[in-house]
């Protein structure tokens, strides 16, 4: 369906393909690159493949979309009816993604707002629906771009890993805040903090970091309608029975979304990742 004004983001959003296909949200892949061989995330390597490859300690990186990508998504959406596109994307403090979205806008065949979220996850997703939702009630393009700047400020993502030396090797997190955290033995709890991935705090075993992960998210959900995202990369069980415990403990949950992450977040992060964003409404 044409709409005039037309959603683009990038595949770290992790947005499900039905809400995508529904919300007629365009996703650009970013890379993966396993040894000397590169995919695209999202179509042509697993979760799961990325995983076994991590543990197997083969070479993984990551790279952004070429503008010219964005470029073709663009004109595409212009060709389609569109009159403006809001693209919205991860954090430019951990990517690249949002400078190469600035450089395709500067020749698009429409006005592009891009935005750097300074999100990632679905925390990114939801900014999108956002967008959308606006949108589809006949918003313009400046009130969907304020709608998404406004679920940004308003969402908080944590994460717990088993281990900092992903995010060290990627250059997401200090080397002394890594090689501390393996020195102290500790189980360390991430958060996005002014689009960067920080240590927040440290705890000593991974049960007590994962309560601390839970109530963390119900004190920044409060009472009022929120939306929950649990993300997980093969911990399929720890994400379920967390998504149940605040499905139980959150009163004004609207919507629940329990998801692996792709190859690019889990290429930093590694195996074991267990991530909750709250986007209060």
């Amino acid at each position: 369906m044409s709409r005039h004004v037309a959603i683009v983001t990038d595949s770290t959003a992790y947005l499900p393909p039905r809400t995508r296909e529904r919300h007629a949200i365009t996703t650009v892949p970013l890379t993966v690159v396993i040894g000397d061989r590169a995919f695209l995330e999202g179509t042509e390597i697993s979760a799961g493949a990325l995983a076994e490859a991590l543990q197997k300690r083969r070479p993984v990186t990551t790279s952004r979309p070429s503008p010219e990508v964005f470029a073709d998504a663009y004109r595409a959406a212009a060709e389609a009816g569109a009159r403006g596109v809001v693209s919205l994307h991860l954090s430019a403090e951990v990517s690249g993604t949002y400078d190469a979205a600035v450089l395709a806008a500067k020749d698009a065949p429409v006005p592009v707002r891009v935005v750097d979220t300074r999100m990632i996850g679905m925390a990114l997703g939801f900014c999108a629906l956002a967008a959308a939702e606006v949108v589809e009630g006949g918003g313009s393009l400046d009130e969907a771009v304020a709608a998404a700047e406004k679920r940004a400020g308003n969402t908080a993502g944590y994460f717990y890993v088993d281990t900092l030396d992903y995010l060290r090797r990627g250059g997401r997190i200090g080397t002394a805040q890594a090689l501390l955290g393996s020195a102290l033995a500790v189980k360390p709890l991430l958060e996005l903090d002014g689009g960067r991935i920080e240590l927040r705090e440290k705890v000593r075993t991974a049960s007590k970091a994962i309560a601390r992960l839970e109530e963390l998210a119900v004190e920044r959900a409060g009472s009022g309608p929120v939306d929950i995202a649990v993300h997980h990369l093969s911990a399929p069980e720890r994400a379920e029975a967390l998504a149940e415990r605040l499905g139980e403990r959150l009163p004004g949950l609207v919507e629940l979304h329990v998801s692996e992450v792709g190859a690019v977040i889990g290429a930093h992060t590694g195996p074991g990742l267990l991530a909750v964003v709250v986007s209060p409404r």
